[in-house]
């Protein structure tokens, strides 16, 4: 016989898979194959089959798949709901032996409450579980539990690992106001314009669904004045005016505003409520004017003055004591004034229908009506004025000139036009007059509204005028003359054959030109010539001899008898009007409006006045003499 020993440590992990036959969960066994041969070597029997099978060590720990385990559960969650799942692994056998079994358990909980023990753990499967009610992720919002796990079904190896299970949010905490009384104000008038704003505290996760406020305007907007939103920054409620308050409707409104988040409470909560007063403030409003379109009816010929009508506006401000002014903004025309208390409109000047300003008999104007407030404030109203046609426009010629042949010519239809309308216009009547009809022959159509001109006898080549009185419907006449061309031809023509405008081509232009220039450069060395000669240099003051007294005369009485002997109309010699002077010839003088000298008064009572007001214009006349006048 033989001895089958070891000759080194077998590992029954790293024996490699033979092609034989086994349970697919077990290590293969190790399969050696013997032979018997003698001292030499010979075989003594056939080869022979040994089959060694290897028994199972617990020499390995189990090991979890993770360094941390993970996992998250619902606030609030009931005992026996999962949270997670761990997992560890045995390199030994866990088939034929329990030297890879491994068993769980939880070893610690931080933090340690509510309770100690929380969560629990399937011993065998590495199910973690809730255990005890209170999660509540305001109070504790992750727990971090120490993990073993024991093979040999728990009394072998050991190691340790970790779990970290986060607390999800639930809303179980209902936003509250904070403060839950407002006050605010705000002008009336103005639409979409924030009036306060709401806060609110929330103990849920900020940023989450059960944390974002949503908020409701429960009672006091009936009329549906008022809007809130919420700020996603923030998750304040903005409260802004919807439409325009009116102070004098409504000065106060008191709203009841409630508060929840964008999904449920996970649990029954009350519901905050903020109460928010708001004060309406009065404003200086415009007038406004009843109606804002006034029509009214009148006749074009109405006199100056006369009244059109009363347009009015009302002060919506009842609680203050204003006066109302109107004025006219629009009047193109300037046909209306209107009185600035009473509102009355009347004519300041003459209506006209057939104005261009005129629209379909519609004349438009703007009125004005302005508080004494402070600020004042402007409301506007349009007067629509129709106006009455009266027959003030007599008939006319569409054509004022037409060409005829002096021979067999042919009738020249003239339609006749009227401003005015009916019945003030068509059927119209034609007659000459100026013994036109000496030489032409008018008559209407059937209609009444074309006249039919024609010649009655050949007249030379000419332009001729034919004079018409035309008169409408209603009898209104109007004199008017229209140009004919006679011409030398037969029949009918738009113009007198072989007459050529007399046109003037750029050469004579040119010429013409040419002329005008030469005669100016003429004219501009005579005036340079003559100014020549003259400057001849001057004393700067005038001879000795040429120097006279200025005397004037004082309409007072004389003296005694003695001295009636004098002859006092020597005296009066040079006393006209303007002193006669010499011209200055030293300087240039200033082109100022001419002095104004005043007369020699008839009453000798005058003649202190007429002595001061012609010095005074002496004073001021740029051709009197260097030196002063000397007055007796």
């Amino acid at each position: 016989g033989g001895t089958l020993l070891l000759a080194g440590a077998v590992e029954r992990r790293s024996l490699m898979v033979w092609p034989c036959s086994f349970h697919a969960d077990l290590p293969p066994p190790l399969q050696l194959l013997s032979h018997a041969v003698s001292e030499n070597g010979k075989p003594l029997e056939e080869p022979m089959d040994i089959i060694v099978t290897v028994t199972d060590q617990n020499d390995n720990k189990p090991q979890f798949t993770q360094e941390v385990f993970r996992g998250s559960v619902m606030e609030g969650a009931t005992p026996g709901t999962s949270v997670m799942e761990v997992t560890a692994t045995d390199a030994d056998d866990a088939l034929e032996s329990y030297n890879g079994v491994v068993a769980y358990s939880i070893v610690s909980q931080v933090p340690a409450e509510p309770e100690k023990q929380m969560f629990a753990i399937n011993r065998g499967t590495g199910v973690i579980s809730v255990i005890a009610s209170g999660l509540d992720r305001e109070r504790v919002q992750e727990y971090t539990l120490v993990l073993e796990a024991t093979d040999l079904d728990g009394k072998g190896l050991t190691t340790r690992g970790s779990a970290v299970i986060k607390i999800d949010d639930a809303n179980d905490n209902a936003p509250q106001f904070s403060p839950s009384v407002y006050m605010a104000e705000v002008a009336e008038n103005e639409a979409d314009v924030e009036v306060t704003r709401l806060s609110v505290t929330d103990m849920d996760e900020a940023g989450s669904t059960a944390w974002r406020a949503v908020y409701t305007i429960v009672q006091g907007d009936e009329g549906g004045f008022f809007r809130i939103s919420t700020d996603s920054e923030s998750n304040e409620g903005i409260l802004e005016t919807a439409k325009s308050l009116d102070f004098e409707a409504k000065n106060q409104f008191v709203l009841q505003v409630a508060v929840t988040n964008q999904v449920p409470f996970a649990v029954k909560l009350p519901t905050s409520i903020a109460t928010v007063t708001v004060n309406v403030r009065d404003v200086n409003e415009a007038p406004i004017f009843y109606p804002p379109v006034k029509t009214a009816e009148v006749s074009e010929d109405i006199p100056l003055g006369h009244e059109v009508t009363v347009y009015t506006a009302q002060d919506p401000d009842k609680m203050r004591s204003q006066k109302i002014k109107y004025f006219m903004e629009n009047d193109r025309a300037g046909w209306l004034a209107i009185h600035p208390e009473s509102g009355l409109i009347t004519t300041r000047a003459a209506l006209d229908r057939e104005s261009y300003l005129v629209k379909n008999n519609t004349y438009e104007a703007v009125v004005l009506a302005v508080d004494d407030g402070s600020p004042p404030a402007t409301g506007t109203g349009t007067l629509l004025l129709t106006l009455w046609d009266v027959n003030d426009n007599g008939p006319e010629l569409e054509r004022q000139e037409v060409t005829v042949c002096n021979t067999e010519p042919e009738t020249q239809h003239l339609r006749i036009l009227d401003k005015d309308q009916p019945p003030n216009t068509s059927p119209f009547r034609a007659k000459l007059t100026n013994n036109s009809d000496e030489n032409w022959a008018v008559e209407m159509d059937a209609q009444g509204e074309v006249a039919m001109l024609k010649l009655l006898r050949p007249l030379k080549e000419d332009i001729y005028s034919v004079y018409f009185h035309l008169l409408d419907n209603q009898g209104m006449g109007q004199a008017t003359v229209l140009t004919a061309t006679v011409c030398e031809c037969k029949g009918q023509v738009d113009r007198c054959p072989g007459r050529q405008a007399a046109t003037i081509g750029a050469p004579a232009i040119l010429a013409i030109l040419g002329a005008i220039l030469a005669l100016l450069i003429i004219l501009l060395l005579l005036l340079l010539f003559v100014r020549k000669r003259k400057m001849v240099k001057e004393p700067l003051l005038l001879p000795e001899e040429d120097t006279r007294d200025n005397i004037f005369y004082y309409g007072e009485e004389g003296g005694g008898e003695e001295d009636q002997d004098y002859d006092l109309s020597q005296l009066h010699r040079g006393l006209e009007a303007r002193p006669e002077v010499i011209l200055r010839n030293d300087v240039v003088p200033t082109l100022l409006p001419a002095p104004q000298y005043h007369p020699r008064p008839t009453n000798p009572d005058e003649i202190g006045n007429f002595i001061h007001e012609n010095l005074k214009a002496a004073d001021t006349d740029p051709t009197a003499p260097p030196y002063d006048s000397l007055l007796v």
